[in-house]
């Protein structure tokens, strides 16, 4: 056991080391040292989670679950404040996924980001953003969960706006640290319900009081109902879930590993991973639990119908993210739990590699990401093709590869559930068929057709951009700062690129096999010390005949997304012309992202800016500056002067004053 701890905690406190090692020593680090130093150090992290989960399983179920404390900083008032982590294989699953695929995006980082200026800086935020993350998932109490889900926010703000002499990359990460503020927000209050039945901040504590009924033993009980809806709320920020989403397509204006990094394995998973987490008070809460897959079912499909109109690679990759969250959110809502986690970690393979090969044809575009102005990549660049293929693939759920596994096994479980479960799982079906049209309308427009120039460029093995120039002055510029050169930056020539993408492809192909209906089960096996109590783990069955049923659905429905998208952008790709000009009230909104920003903007960032004018033009303006504050500076002055007035410097004129005060003050005696 104490095997397991050490490990663990050495696997949290790595990527902290590397944060420090790597920033404090920018001056001194020189061309790729500063990646190479923080990619050992995370791939050691990694290599410590691996450890500590194979230790893990060696122990006793009963021991597989325990808190492990470095230090009590707080204990009193009934205040149970530690520094410590919960080892059990929830924990170390969600370690695994996160060091695990941050190592490969370190390591496609270091390649990718070698001519930037701030390629040191940058790998410092890498290293601190993952250790936030650590500190989220193996956080043993909701003190340190807190202090992990700030840590994240403020880890992604800086690495949102890294080039921060663009204004829309500052202005992306004010907005995404300020949604997740709400969602920190949601998170402490949620918590103070949650003390305030159990009395303890320890989670295996709080889990202990609810299942023994000492706490909230009624169901959907009023407080608890509250703190998990509370709860949600931070999920929902942290996750992109609706409505609360509108920071993530916005975050691509990061560079791309961060876009990789947010997606895949940190920042959207932490809302799912609370859900998990929080189990015992979901279900003995079921109305929040209910809210929460509606919520995530809404997601899954609203921003299935967005990504299929949108012209920026990154961003309809960025709205596939979001959907497939949804998918997560809606099943550990619904009980799901490991369907759910198990599509956590095919969806950080397949996506960690998307966004890759999104990146590799971007700095072949010379940062240009506008579907409109690529195509023809397929033979100039074949692995990234390729790449694009496979993730593709995983992506659409088709067999075998691993998001066809996971993601039909969300959709089963939830039919299962029956009743309103099954609208939600019907919904998903038709999203399914949403997700492989669009996915494949971005790869036939990317890499078929007629080759653009950049193609053209790299098939004539040309590895350099023409110049962009300044029309102010006429001189060379790259296209934005910070970008990576003006060399065709693709992993087509760079091996820790290449290597990268290479195993999150395989991982793409092969994972599938790790749950496979019926034949194995070893995510199943893993994580159910975690849940084996719970009600739907128990339960649910996946070797019913709605297991079967619902894999070839999602297998017919992925085949026909992917040869619809062939017709329409391959033999006919005149025809969403015309579609767009006779649907153009539904294109109208699928291309608008149905208004989201503009609703918020009118209902809350419109009156809070009117709102801070009226405060600071008439609060503090008139009636703090003017009324209070200069008033009463009015009245010292007056009074000053008035005071300064008598003060003649005449010694008669004080004598005087002195009688007649003397008298004053002894008639007023004498009267009283």
């Amino acid at each position: 056991m104490k095997t397991v701890e050490t490990f663990t905690w050495a696997a949290l406190a790595l990527p902290l080391a590397g944060a420090i090692i790597t920033g404090l020593g920018f001056r001194v680090w020189r061309g790729k040292t500063a990646g190479v130093i923080a990619t050992l150090i995370l791939f050691s992290a990694f290599v410590c989670a691996v450890i500590a989960a194979v230790k893990l399983k060696g122990l006793n179920v009963e021991d597989q679950q325990h808190t492990s404390v470095a230090w009590d900083y707080a204990k009193t008032l009934g205040v149970d404040a530690q520094l410590s982590i919960l080892v059990d294989p929830l924990a170390l699953y969600m370690a695994l996924v996160v060091t695990g695929v941050s190592s490969l995006i370190h390591l496609y980082s270091v390649a990718y980001m070698k001519s930037d200026e701030g390629y040191t800086r940058f790998f410092a935020y890498l290293n601190f953003f993952v250790f936030s993350m650590l500190v989220l998932v193996l956080a043993g109490n909701f003190l340190l969960l807190i202090v992990g889900w700030a840590f994240v926010g403020a880890a992604s703000y800086m690495l949102i706006s890294f080039w921060y002499r663009r204004t829309t990359a500052t202005a992306a990460g004010i907005k995404a640290f300020v949604i997740n503020v709400l969602g920190d927000v949601g998170l402490v209050l949620g918590t103070y319900f949650i003390f305030k039945g159990t009395g303890s901040l320890d989670f295996l504590t709080v889990f202990k009081e609810i299942e023994e009924g000492a706490a909230f033993a009624q169901t959907n009980d009023g407080e608890l109902v509250a703190g998990c809806l509370l709860l949600l709320v931070g999920a929902f920020a942290k996750s992109a879930q609706v409505p609360l989403h509108t920071w993530l397509p916005d975050a691509m204006e990061g560079p791309t590993p961060v876009s990789s990094l947010i997606h895949a394995a940190t920042m959207v998973t932490a809302g799912v991973y609370l859900i998990a987490r929080m189990w015992p008070l979901f279900e003995q809460a079921p109305a929040a639990a209910n809210t929460g897959a509606i919520i995530g079912c809404a997601t899954l499909f609203i921003a299935a119908t967005i990504a299929l109109t949108q012209t920026d690679l990154k961003r309809v990759i960025a709205y596939s993210t979001m959907s497939q969250i949804g998918y997560m959110v809606m099943a550990v809502s619904s009980g799901a739990y490991v369907a759910g986690l198990f599509h956590l970690m095919t969806h950080a393979f397949f996506k960690a590699l998307l966004f890759m090969a999104a990146g590799s044809v971007i700095a072949a575009m010379a940062n240009v990401q506008n579907l409109n102005k690529m195509g023809g990549f397929r033979k100039s660049m074949p692995f990234t093709y390729g790449c694009f293929i496979v993730g593709g693939l995983a992506l659409s759920g088709v067999p075998p590869f691993s998001g066809f596994f996971s993601k039909d096994e969300i959709l089963a479980y939830t039919a299962d559930r029956g009743g309103f479960h099954v609208a939600l799982a019907v919904v998903g079906y038709i999203a399914a068929f949403m997700t492989a049209v669009y996915t494949f309308r971005l790869i036939f427009r990317a890499f078929w057709g007629e080759p653009v120039e950049e193609a053209r460029e790299l098939e004539a093995g040309h590895l350099a951009h023409g110049e962009h120039v300044n029309p102010a002055n006429g001189e060379p510029e790259d296209t934005h700062v910070g970008f990576p050169g003006p060399e065709h930056h693709i992993a087509e020539r760079a091996p820790e690129m290449k290597i990268a993408m290479g195993v999150l492809a395989f991982l793409a192909t092969v994972a599938g096999a790790l749950q496979i209906p019926n034949v194995t089960h070893a995510v199943d096996t893993f994580l159910e010390p975690t849940f084996e109590e719970s009600t739907y783990f128990q339960t649910l069955d996946p070797s019913n005949t709605l297991t079967y049923f619902g894999m070839a659905l999602g297998t017919v429905l992925a085949l026909s997304g992917i040869a619809l998208a062939h017709f329409l952008w391959v033999k006919r790709p005149d025809i969403p012309a015309t579609l767009i000009a006779r649907f153009r009230p539904l294109y109208s909104l699928s291309f608008h992202k149905w208004w989201f920003d503009e609703i918020i903007d009118f209902l809350i960032v419109r009156p809070a800016a009117w709102l801070g004018r009226f405060f600071d033009g008439q609060v503090e303006r008139v009636l703090i500056n003017g009324v209070l504050t200069g008033g009463t500076t009015g009245l010292v002055k007056s009074a000053s002067a008035a005071v300064r007035g008598v003060q003649s410097g005449f010694l008669r004129f004080y004598a005087a004053a002195f009688a007649v005060g003397t008298v004053v003050v002894t008639f007023y005696f004498l009267v009283a």
